[in-house]
């Protein structure tokens, strides 16, 4: 009985000197280099175990491996024992899970770690961070995009860990993190050294459309387009290069967002400052169109100072054309100044007033009553419009056609592009508008047919046509109808068929209409009249004496 508790006392004690003394698989443990062969380090980790490691574990990316026979190195025990017999240890997984722990330490802690980019992969690239490897994204790697990563290969630097995950053994890392918060350091030391006013020297280093950034020695300042001259300048490439030393004012400063506004154009002195003694109102100068737009023309008269030629300044005949029909761009124009507003730098410019007004022109050299020749250059309801010199109309009122038509009627006879002559009946140079007619150019038949007769007057007419509701006469040539109730005082006398084509007939002027050229007459309205001037001279009518009475005692007094 003895013996056999003292074998399981034994066996007891064995065991848990065997629990004690062994490493457990999967941890990391220190052992020493025993040789060196066939690319291996031979290991003794203890316990009467060795085993085998490549020497490129030991190695840093980009350095040689660093290990000598007698050093002591932390491997992680993978298997306590192989098919050969032998541990199954790495150097590689010792490094990471020491790296892993003195990273979370660090990711923890929001510390700095060291690293060195050792390759390239897919999005960006890829860092050792003293055993584990981590993730760096192309957009982190600087500040601004990099072309050429390759003097940053293999090189020792600071990295911030962004993201990590020891489950899944995803580490994220930035360099670009690094750099801001110096930049930052550095842009705060070399802001607290400026103020707004100074001027200092800087390095152009990069051009964009809308200015130039300039570095004033470890910090950005932004030189607008529009503070690098006091001239319009298109692109910041007219002035700058990349590269070049420019000196600069210090215009604005954000302590706040550390942005730094830069001016070149306030180092010169502002051409505004003497723009009404160089351009006095009414003066006439050469300048050169810089842009054009919907609604007019800039006109650089001196570098930095621009004056607008608004479109209903362009042309005196163009009214409805776009500018850019009118000039070009860089093309050299005599201008008028017409007013100055130097509170808001603005100049107002004139092109058409360095030209004659045509309208003057054309009443100097073509008086009322000139006859000119022109093409139709549109017909409207109200009337034609003639092409005249310099580019002006002038208008044929429908009224003005014929002596003999309706102008209505009249103006069908023509058409666009048709040669006309006519004369000028007016000028008006304020309106600019040019009167003109074509039916002065004949004599007013109507005018002359009816010279001195008035209404109430009474002449002879021929009767030239013979009709149901009246008889057609003609005085002086000039047509004119007596309706049926005009031909006679007595009913029973208006018959138009009592006279005869030829028949010589005297009547009463009852209406000279010019407008409308017509001369109304009547044989009744004489009649009556005559009857009335009897009555007055030779009789009354209270009497009682008959007209035929009266007109006897008057024949009768003549004898």
């Amino acid at each position: 009985m003895s013996h056999t508790a003292s074998m399981e006392e034994f066996e007891a004690l064995l065991n848990e000197s065997l629990e004690i003394d062994t490493p457990q698989e999967g941890s990391v443990v220190k052992g020493k280099v025993i040789a060196i062969e066939a690319g291996q380090a031979i290991i003794d980790v203890g316990y009467k175990m060795e085993g085998r490691v490549e020497l490129k574990e030991f190695a840093n990316p980009g350095e040689a491996p660093q290990i000598a026979v007698g050093d002591e190195v932390e491997v992680y025990l993978d298997r306590v024992e192989n098919a050969r017999g032998e541990a199954v240890i790495s150097r590689e997984k010792a490094r990471r899970e020491e790296a892993w722990d003195r990273l979370e330490a660090a990711y923890a802690k929001e510390e700095r770690v060291e690293g060195a980019i050792f390759g390239r992969v897919k999005g960006g690239f890829t860092v050792d961070l003293g055993g584990a490897v981590a993730f760096l994204p192309g957009s982190q790697v600087d500040v601004r995009p990099v072309r050429d990563a390759g003097p940053l290969m293999g090189l020792k630097q600071p990295f911030q860990i962004l993201k990590m995950d020891r489950r899944r053994g995803n580490i994220v890392v930035s360099r670009r993190a690094i750099l801001e918060e110096s930049r930052a350091e550095q842009r705060a030391e070399v802001i607290a050294n400026l103020s707004e006013g100074q001027v200092v020297e800087g390095v152009v280093k990069n051009i964009t459309e809308y200015g130039a950034f300039v570095d004033l020695g470890g910090v950005d300042g932004l030189l607008h387009v529009t503070d690098m001259a006091w001239r319009r300048v298109n692109h910041p490439s007219e002035i700058l290069s990349i590269g070049e030393t420019v000196k600069v004012q210090v215009v604005k400063i954000n302590k706040d967002t550390h942005r730094i506004s830069l001016g070149m154009k306030q180092l010169q002195s502002d051409p505004w400052d003497s723009v009404e003694s160089k351009f006095p109102l009414g003066s006439v100068h050469t300048g050169r169109v810089t842009n054009i737009t919907d609604y007019g023309a800039f006109v650089e008269l001196e570098p930095g100072v621009e004056g607008l030629v608004h479109v209903s300044e362009m042309s005196w005949t163009k009214k409805n054309v776009h500018p850019g029909k009118i000039v070009s761009t860089s093309q050299e124009v005599d201008v008028m100044v017409l007013e100055i507003d130097p509170a808001k730098r603005r100049v107002s410019l004139g092109l058409k007033q360095t030209m004659r007004n045509p309208w003057e022109v054309f009443a100097e050299t073509h008086p009322v009553g000139t006859v000119i020749e022109g093409e139709v250059k549109n017909i409207t309801e109200f009337g034609l419009f003639i092409g005249l010199d310099n580019d002006i109309d002038g208008m044929v009122h429908l009224s003005d056609l014929s002596w003999d038509q309706r102008g209505e009627d009249a103006i069908q006879s023509y058409r666009k592009g048709d040669m006309v002559k006519a004369a000028v009946t007016e000028v008006d140079t304020d309106k600019e508008r040019i009167s003109l007619s074509i039916k002065a150019l004949d004599a007013d038949t109507f005018s002359d047919a009816v010279d001195g007769v008035k209404r109430g007057s009474v002449v002879t007419v021929t009767v030239t046509a013979i009709e149901d509701g009246g008889i057609e006469v003609e005085y002086n040539g000039m047509k004119s109808f007596i309706r049926r109730s005009d031909l006679a005082r007595d009913r029973a006398d208006q018959r138009p068929e009592r006279f005869q084509v030829g028949d010589h007939v005297d009547v009463r002027v009852t209406n000279v209409d010019s407008k409308t050229r017509k001369l109304g007459v009547s044989i009744k309205a004489r009649e009556i009249a005559e009857e009335k001037e009897a009555v007055e001279q030779y009789g009354s009518s209270d009497s009682g004496a008959s007209l035929g009475d009266i007109l006897g005692a008057a024949l009768k007094g003549d004898n």
